[in-house]
């Protein structure tokens, strides 16, 4: 019997890709959760049924899945410095547009 790739590998692997790429923003956070979803629908797949899929896809998968965790953990602290940049500087000129008054 001929081993089957998992249907989502290639697009788990894409998206995680993608998601490190764009990390500067809300559009790395968006890749890497959808990459992240579809690498667990992928495992549960080939957890299912392991001897219908193949192990190349499996580690493609799970390639997949760690560049999606690398991309969400980029665009969070991107995100988190972008809100730590607006209210550092929000307050700085709040300041001294009251200190000229």
């Amino acid at each position: 019997m001929e081993q089957k790739n998992l249907p989502n590998a290639t697009a788990a692997l894409v998206l995680g890709i993608l998601s490190i790429v764009f990390s500067c923003g809300f559009i790395g956070l968006i890749l890497s959760i959808i990459g992240l979803n579809m690498a667990k629908k992928g495992k549960a797949m080939y957890e299912g049924a392991p001897g219908e899929y193949s192990e190349s896809s499996f580690k493609q998968l799970n390639a997949g899945r760690i560049c999606s965790i690398i991309g969400l953990i980029l665009s969070i602290l991107s995100v988190l410095y972008i809100i730590a940049m607006f209210a550092i500087y929000g307050a700085a000129f709040f300041t001294l547009a009251g200190a000229q008054y």
